[in-house]
């Protein structure tokens, strides 16, 4: 059985002879993560990331890490946000723009590098975008002092992420989408207004990719410890639910009985000085068979809360999944 049959009988719920991993990692450090566009050499960088990790690891399902990309082109080339005036530097942008015609190069290049494979293309959503470029604290500002102006700076960024997703199934070869989401600060930002004014952005780019034929991941992010109301997030309509395990103390085996009829992705922390990165094979061993022992085996794909330190070795993964063929 090849990984995309593997992976297959996971989203349709059915047994499978063993569990998938699915562990990713950026491949650019965090000053670069933007600069795609203004600088080439990022790409090739990126693509040859990719390359070492499946030609070494071979893994059960792909990520297809945006390193370059994270931020949305401004107008006239602009390189930043500096006050709310300049969100108007953010539009609407077609399918021919550098910055979309390089992301379908990447998908392109990656996809091609282990046939009979799952890829899911990473997009963050608009408003994590948007902290990206100004901010965790300027966007919570912003939505306080001009809310009518930040979130129609959200809506056109949305736009233009709809039309990147559009390109990236119908040219990069992408099996579907990995759409990374969260409440930007729980308790500040009030759920009726994240589900009246930012869900639905979110929801039209899984239903994109839905109607072009694809699968998709949603990742609700615990990025830097922050919680998330799952609640906001259990009618999206994804293929599989992936969240911080470790941060929001949600286990797998509640997110299946949450997310009914979906398959679930995750389940090891993934920061520094965690047993992935540090502890003992035989650690690493009995992580693994407590996170199948509690969850089975029917719709789960192991994984970790995020993505993993760069650099850990692979091997470290290769426990994991040694250990998931042996039960």
């Amino acid at each position: 059985m090849n990984d995309r049959e593997l992976v297959e009988k996971v989203l349709a719920g059915q047994a499978v002879p063993r569990v998938p991993v699915g562990f990713w990692f950026h491949f650019l450090s965090d000053s670069e993560m933007g600069e795609g566009l203004f600088d080439q050499s990022l790409l090739e960088r990126n693509i040859k990331g990719h390359q070492e990790y499946i030609e070494n690891f071979k893994p059960d399902l792909v990520k297809i890490m945006t390193d370059g990309y994270f931020t949305y082109p401004l107008v006239g080339g602009a390189r930043a946000i500096k006050c709310q005036a300049d969100l108007e530097l953010i539009q609407p942008i077609g399918a021919e723009h550098p910055w979309i015609r390089d992301q379908v190069k990447l998908a392109q290049r990656v996809t091609q590098m282990k046939p009979e494979t799952f890829y899911f293309y990473n997009i963050f959503s608009a408003s994590t975008t948007l902290r990206f470029m100004i901010g965790r604290k300027a966007l919570l500002e912003w939505l306080d002092q001009d809310e009518k102006v930040t979130l129609s700076a959200l809506e056109r960024l949305n736009s233009g992420l709809n039309t990147l997703v559009q390109a990236i199934v119908k040219e990069g070869g992408v099996d579907g989408l990995y759409l990374s989401v969260q409440n930007p600060d729980l308790g500040r930002l009030g759920d009726w207004l994240y589900w009246e004014r930012l869900a639905p952005g979110e929801i039209n780019l899984l239903k994109t990719t839905k109607e072009m034929g694809g699968q998709s991941i949603l990742h609700i992010c615990g990025y830097e410890g922050v919680r998330n109301n799952f609640l906001l997030y259990r009618d999206y309509p994804a293929s599989i639910f992936s969240w911080a395990v470790n941060v929001e103390k949600f286990p797998l085996a509640q997110g299946l009985k949450f997310f009914p009829g979906k398959a679930v992705l995750g389940g090891f922390p993934n920061t520094k000085g965690s047993v992935l990165e540090i502890g003992q094979k035989s650690e690493v061993v009995d992580f693994t068979k407590k996170l199948v022992a509690e969850a089975g085996r029917l719709g789960v794909i192991i994984g970790a809360d995020c993505t993993i330190p760069q650099g850990l070795p692979l091997e470290r993964l290769e426990w994991v999944r040694q250990t998931l063929s042996g039960q």
